[in-house]
């Protein structure tokens, strides 16, 4: 079967390029639908994940498999170690340049993922917060280890009330963002927030969101995954990884669900029992999130992720929307 693609230029902004955003929970099925809405669009994948910017680490985030990486082209993969970290900022940018070579290259961006945060990012714009600076995050570090993140949550807590009301304390990586800004700025993190944000977005944006009907069967879907990854060598991939890089458990490749829940197994604080149990548990959690950050945006298209014709549903609606599939 030939298809050809047509743009539709109708309504407001009509003179913008189309960019697809396909945003749903772990374990929703994003990538394969991704990949079978390639048979019918000329797309290239833009990822919108935080994990799967690490180079390495490939069964613990269901990395694409390298006939997928041919088939169809994808961006915003394997770009960091795993001792290194990645902003939001870093994504925007990156994502943005993805985007603007994908419509030169001829192609539709299709952006799939399930980092909230990052498509946020891109609808919302970022408030300006100061880049990260290595000596104070040097000097953070230092006294974190000399008292404690929950007693560096207090000193948060008379620097900026506001963060960490919203901030646990013993979450180090958001614990140190804080009060880094309060140390680089000499303002609160939360006072910078409050400011404007560039949002400038130049494309016509079609959100399609995958919301799973019964989630009881989203909770299986998890569990058979995450068994899969067992299969596959989750365990060992973590420990050449950690070996490889001497990473601590508390760097941001190694928060990743699965990931930190796997190096308690290694460092024998929990028995392979509890590693499954506790890793369902956070990504049942982290699905949750992704749901109610999905319910929270605005200007969305649900579609029932178990629907047997999901696919015809979402061409149907980009037919509708502003692309016009001919068979």
């Amino acid at each position: 079967m030939t298809i050809q693609i047509q743009i539709k230029k109708t309504g407001e902004a009509s003179d913008h390029p189309p960019a697809i955003f396909l945003m749903g929970p772990t374990a929703s099925g994003k990538s394969n639908i991704a990949l079978e809405i390639s048979k019918y669009l000329p797309i290239e994948i833009v990822s919108v994940d935080s994990a799967l910017v690490y180079r390495h680490m490939n069964i613990g985030t269901s990395k694409p498999n390298q006939k997928s990486l041919r088939t169809v082209p994808h961006h915003l993969i394997d770009l960091i170690e795993p001792d290194e970290r990645y902003s939001v900022a870093q994504f925007r940018n990156d994502a943005l340049i993805a985007m603007q070579q994908i419509i030169k290259n001829g192609n539709i961006p299709l952006l799939v993922g399930g980092t909230m945060l990052y498509f946020y990012a891109l609808l919302e714009g970022l408030s300006k917060l100061p880049p990260a600076n290595t000596n104070t995050r040097l000097m953070i570090h230092a006294m974190a280890k000399e008292s404690s993140w929950p007693t560096l949550h207090k000193k948060l807590q008379q620097l900026d009330p506001v963060s960490a009301l919203r901030i646990k304390p013993t979450d180090s990586q958001r614990i140190e963002r804080a009060l880094e800004v309060c140390y680089l700025a000499e303002k609160p993190m939360s006072e910078l927030l409050k400011k404007p944000k560039p949002s400038y977005l130049p494309y016509r944006v079609i959100n399609i969101a995958l919301i799973p009907s019964n989630r009881e069967i989203l909770h299986q879907r998890i569990a058979g995954r995450f068994e899969k990854m067992l299969e596959l060598g989750l365990i060992n991939e973590v420990r050449t990884i950690r070996n490889q890089f001497d990473l601590k458990t508390d760097v941001p490749s190694m928060r990743c669900v699965g990931y930190r829940q796997t190096c308690m197994y290694l460092d024998n604080q929990i028995d392979l029992i509890e590693l499954n149990k506790l890793s369902l548990a956070a990504t049942r959690q982290l699905a949750k999130r992704q749901l109610t950050w999905l319910r929270s945006m605005k200007g969305s298209k649900e579609f029932d992720c178990l629907a047997p014709n999901l696919l015809q549903q979402i061409l149907e609606h980009l037919k509708e929307h502003s692309l016009k599939v001919l068979v």
